[in-house]
């Protein structure tokens, strides 16, 4: 599975009003709202955020990767963030976090759940992905940032 065939450009955020974690996350999971992929938004919001509390998703360099797994979505979603200002995410490396891939799967893909995780982890340990991601405040570019990962790396989906 590619990052495409789940992050839609409706689901890539540019634009943030809050200021801490759960803030931006919230607003990350509001764009699921009326997606008939989920069937319970405050569920998929609940299994999120309940992840978080226990180890934070921020793994460094100013990125995070919220995730979860619930019965609640019909399938793999994901969502995108680039935020202008960091805020803290209680990262492994302790500085704050502006670029945020969230990813809800399905309860019973527990093996695709970490392909994928493993796919964007790739993908954002990349120095030079991160600055381009980071310094780029357009939807499509970000999708394009993506889609040339998502081909360089197409040997891996198969």
């Amino acid at each position: 599975m590619k990052i495409l065939e789940i992050l839609k450009l409706d689901k890539i955020k540019v634009e943030f009003t809050g200021t801490t974690k759960e803030a931006v996350l919230n607003e990350l999971i509001d764009s699921f709202i009326g997606d008939p992929r989920v069937l319970d938004i405050e569920r998929v919001r609940n299994v999120v955020l309940e992840r978080e509390k226990i180890m934070s998703t921020g793994i460094g360099n100013g990125f995070a990767i919220p995730h979860g797994k619930t019965d609640m979505v019909s399938e793999m979603i994901a969502a995108f963030g680039v935020l202008k200002n960091p805020v803290d995410f209680e990262a492994l490396d302790g500085n704050p976090v502006n670029i945020i891939f969230l990813l809800v799967g399905h309860e019973n893909s527990v093996a695709q759940h970490i392909k994928m995780l493993s796919r964007i982890s790739r993908i954002m340990n990349q120095e030079n992905i991160r600055e381009k991601l980071a310094n780029t405040f357009s939807q499509e570019e970000i999708l394009q940032i993506f889609e040339t990962q998502d081909n360089k790396y197409e040997e891996l989906y198969k």
